[in-house]
């Protein structure tokens, strides 16, 4: 395990596998890369794995400036260039989905494939408007442990019913400093990566590859469907898929069938335009 100093502040992330495609973890707000804690081991099996903390949150310290998605990915493009990756199939939950989509479309070299993992985009200006407004209180990381709460999976599995504590005493250990500008640098207008209608050009100039896996549940929040996901993602490879019964965690609420999912998608890749050309 590393840090990196970014700026003013220190990265934390782990480096680990060999071989095959290099993987880019990126968590969610106000969560950290232990998220990623069932996939680690068997994506680093077969490839690379690189998983940071984002600025403010976990073991990465806070920094100056925003908390965006813009300059979550700007951090993201430090440590990739540090670590000369190469380019990242990037694997983003929720915020992660939307700083690897900031990736896909700004920094295209660096970007193999997304995959996005019920992504925090696709968000009407109305819902977002009225998400932004409760962050605006003195206490936003009660409202955000609230928001989130509201999310978790149905309690269906026993071997499962501890998340939701987990989830929630990781929120309340978020500074209300950094709560606050994850939430509103997300639903804030204007904000052309997350929010529609502004978002679908956006994401339509991701011109790698992109894996969208949803819940059923968060697509009808946001008032869109497979179609929407479909048409934002023009690569002939891209896929979107949509699952009952899960909650926004479904890496973790179903980790062996993502695992596998997500697995075989990145095996089934397209040679880039480099690779044919050699």
């Amino acid at each position: 395990m590393s840090y990196l100093t970014v700026s003013d502040g220190q990265l934390f992330y782990t480096d680990e596998g060999t071989g095959g495609e290099t993987v880019l973890f990126v968590h969610g707000g106000t969560c950290d890369s232990h998220d990623w804690a069932p996939q680690i081991e068997p994506f680093a099996a077969r490839h690379r794995v690189i998983t940071p903390d984002l600025r403010g949150h976990g073991r990465s310290s806070s920094f100056a400036g925003g908390l965006t998605p813009r300059d979550f990915a700007a951090d993201l493009v430090s440590l990739l260039e540090h670590l000369d990756s190469g380019p990242v199939v990037v694997v983003g939950h929720s915020l992660g989905a939307a700083v690897a989509s900031v990736l896909g479309v700004e920094f295209p070299d660096l970007v193999r494939a997304v995959v996005a993992v019920d992504p925090a985009y696709g968000f009407d200006l109305d819902f977002a408007a009225g998400v932004a407004a409760a962050f605006r209180t003195p206490d936003p990381v009660a409202v955000a442990a609230a928001v989130l709460a509201g999310m978790e999976a149905p309690a269906t599995d026993p071997g499962l019913d501890w998340l939701p504590t987990w989830h929630r005493r990781r929120t309340l250990g978020t500074s209300p400093e950094t709560a606050a500008a994850v939430f509103q640098g997300l639903f804030d207008a204007p904000n052309e990566v997350t929010l529609r209608p502004a978002a679908e050009g956006y994401l339509r100039r991701r011109t790698c590859p992109v894996l969208t896996v949803s819940a059923n549940a968060s697509l009808k929040a946001k008032g869109i469907d497979l179609g929407w996901e479909e048409a934002v993602s023009l690569h002939p490879y891209s896929s979107a898929v949509a699952w009952d019964g899960v909650g926004h965690w479904i890496h973790q609420e179903r980790a062996a069938e993502f695992n596998e999912l997500v697995l075989d998608w990145i095996a089934g890749l397209p040679a880039s335009p480099a690779e044919g050309a050699n």
